[in-house]
């Protein structure tokens, strides 16, 4: 049984900043893609940032554009959300997200994290 497993999440001041990872675990082929989203209460899932495990091309929400950076170790199947001048806008529930095959030619599948929450509180 595949896993994600996310850790980083917490209590950051405004301005600060926070790292989220997420490792998956289990027997599986390959990663397509990887990436975060958010929850704030009473919204909707956002999409935050992606990135494509083969070529490292990003994809990121205007919202966080210049702020967030996302990247990946693909020897340990791990992804990482480095978010810097957080602002109480960012307070939320952050969940790793990975669309990854299970053997090479079978078709992709996602999988979401447990989530982390991050609250950007003075």
């Amino acid at each position: 049984q595949v896993q994600l497993v996310e850790s980083g999440g917490g209590l950051v001041q405004p301005g600060g900043s926070l790292r989220l990872s997420c490792q998956a675990s289990g027997s599986f082929w390959g990663i397509d893609r990887m990436g975060w989203y958010r929850q704030a209460p009473g919204k909707e899932r956002e999409l935050v940032a992606t990135i494509i495990t083969s070529i490292g091309s990003t994809n990121y929400a205007d919202s966080v554009k210049g702020r967030f950076t996302i990247s990946r170790d693909n020897t340990k199947n791990t992804v990482f959300l480095q978010m810097n001048v957080l602002n109480f806008e960012d307070t939320a529930v952050y969940y790793c997200n990975m669309v990854l095959r299970i053997r090479r030619w079978s078709d992709g599948i996602t999988l979401w994290g447990q989530g982390t929450q991050v609250t950007v509180s003075s």
